[in-house]
């Protein structure tokens, strides 16, 4: 971290540290999604069902679009007490919490429908504590769909077509053994650079669930998008222990309830974004494939090998695997 970066953050701490002002208290929110996106709009309904359980005295502050970083610099700054709340891909959270890359394991969930059980299971809430020892506490899960692949010059029906793309993936590990393993050429690249290196040809494609191909405009420049959905990666909404600790019970309480409903808010809001990013992406000219998805799930299958040694982790996939 460069000093005047480290400068700019400790001055941050003054400002965004969980502010208490007169009767009511501020919760400053940062994420890298744009207003337009569905889980911007659950973090709205977040602050509104916080301040009405509250009668006021607690209150989300939203600052969205990256306007405080990227996902792990807000994640670095909630672990500092600088920042309270952010949102993060459990894809960034597993290079702090290395047991998130579970999540990241192609067709660890059965559907949607079983990485719902999953979230508002015990194990779910298990995953959602494992943060603390590093500062960082999950308050709940959002849906963030299935993760397809895109591409702007070619169809991509089986894995085999990987094979030569320079393919974007976010800084994760397991991203990146999945596109090796598929036979593309993994290239991470931060979300907020992407559309340009798109256009400019540093990536031939990508991989992202419907909502986000279609607000980040990518299929302005991609126009091949292939349903495989190989992993369901949840975003992960996080307080950092600085600022949940200075919180009373009471209002610990208040904020729990509050994200547990904006939750289920938010699948709801999803769903329907899916659908319009369907129709607005074949509207466009984009060509939709729907691929056989086992060519996909046998050729990565041995990423579960990752876990061999890890009998923690392996007995999380295999909860993960045993809820109906």
């Amino acid at each position: 971290m460069s000093v005047k970066k480290f400068i700019g953050i400790l001055g941050l701490f003054a400002l965004f540290s969980c502010q208490k002002e007169n009767d009511f208290r501020v919760l400053r929110l940062a994420h890298g999604l744009d207003t337009n996106h569905p889980v911007h709009h659950a973090m709205v309904h977040l602050g509104e069902k916080l301040s009405e359980k509250s009668g006021g005295k607690l209150i989300v502050k939203i600052y969205p679009s990256g306007q405080l970083g990227a996902e792990r610099e807000c994640l670095e700054l909630l672990q500092i007490g600088s920042l309270d709340i952010t949102k993060v891909s459990a894809a960034v959270l597993e290079n702090f919490v290395t047991d998130y890359k579970v999540f990241s394991i192609p067709y660890v969930f059965r559907n949607k429908e079983h990485s719902h059980k999953v979230y508002d299971s015990q194990v779910g809430k298990t995953f959602l504590l494992k943060g603390e020892p590093f500062r960082l506490r999950g308050l709940c899960f959002f849906d963030a769909g299935s993760r397809s692949f895109y591409a702007k010059e070619k169809i991509i029906s089986t894995p085999d077509d990987l094979k030569g793309l320079k393919i974007r993936v976010q800084k994760s590990n397991m991203a990146v053994a999945m596109v090796q393993q598929l036979g593309g050429s993994p290239t991470p690249i931060s979300w907020g650079e992407l559309y340009t290196a798109l256009q400019q040809g540093v990536v031939d494609g990508a991989e992202n669930n419907l909502p986000s191909f279609h607000s980040s405009k990518h299929y302005e420049v991609c126009k091949f998008y292939s349903f495989d959905e190989h992993t369901a990666v949840p975003d992960i909404l996080l307080i950092g222990t600085e600022s949940w600790n200075r919180l009373s019970a009471q209002e610990r309480q208040w904020l729990q309830e509050a994200a547990n409903e904006s939750a289920i808010y938010q699948r709801k809001v999803w769903a329907e974004a899916e659908l319009q990013a369907l129709q607005i992406i074949k509207e466009a000219g984009v060509q939709v494939i729907y691929p056989d998805k086992s060519s996909f799930a046998n050729r990565t299958k041995g990423i579960i090998d990752m876990f061999k040694d890890n009998k923690e982790a392996m007995q999380l996939i295999e909860e993960i695997k045993s809820i109906e």
